[in-house]
């Protein structure tokens, strides 16, 4: 049943597979550009001001726990709720629910801080989330990164249990 609208709705928004699990498409990326002179440390290059994408994750898989440079706003569009997980630098873990059931503690919009690493998971079985991921300055791959189950582990092994359910390798 959900197979059939989760494939209605990759081929719709002619979405691809993510390197950290689900499926997505670039939707903006502004023509304008960020010096590297004008951005914080630890960026190479230049970067858009914005970009947004299409992010569909299924219950059938997860967002791998990665991390970017910049902050990255979540917004909710469709199906299932979604728990996002984040881990601070300083090793802080908290989850958030993105959906549109604000009587339950859900929220349509989140903020995922620069530097934190975060990974997301579909709460409805047999369903999947539709939703946008604002980041600014623009997105680069340049600026993405994954680490393995064993290496986050050992950065944060209070979180090991999360980390294993939500890393792929």
């Amino acid at each position: 049943m959900h197979g059939n609208s989760i494939n209605k709705i990759i081929d719709a928004l002619d979405l691809a597979p993510h390197p950290e699990g689900g499926y997505f498409k670039e939707t903006y990326r502004s023509t304008d550009e960020i010096n590297q002179s004008c951005l914080p440390e630890g960026y190479k290059g230049k970067r858009n001001y914005a970009t947004c994408i299409y992010f569909l994750l299924t219950s059938d898989d997860f967002s791998a726990f990665h991390r970017i440079k910049q902050d990255e706003i979540w917004h909710f569009y469709d199906g299932s709720p979604l728990r996002l997980h984040t881990i601070s630098e300083s090793g802080l873990h908290q989850t958030q629910i993105i959906g549109k059931y604000f009587d339950k503690g859900e929220t349509p919009q989140l903020i995922v801080p620069g530097g934190h690493w975060f990974g997301a998971e579909v709460i409805e079985e047999n369903s999947y989330s539709l939703v946008g991921c604002t980041v600014s300055p623009g997105f680069s791959f340049n600026d993405f990164e994954l680490k393995s189950k064993k290496e986050l582990s050992n950065l944060f092994p209070h979180c090991k249990k999360i980390i294993e359910r939500l890393t792929h390798f």
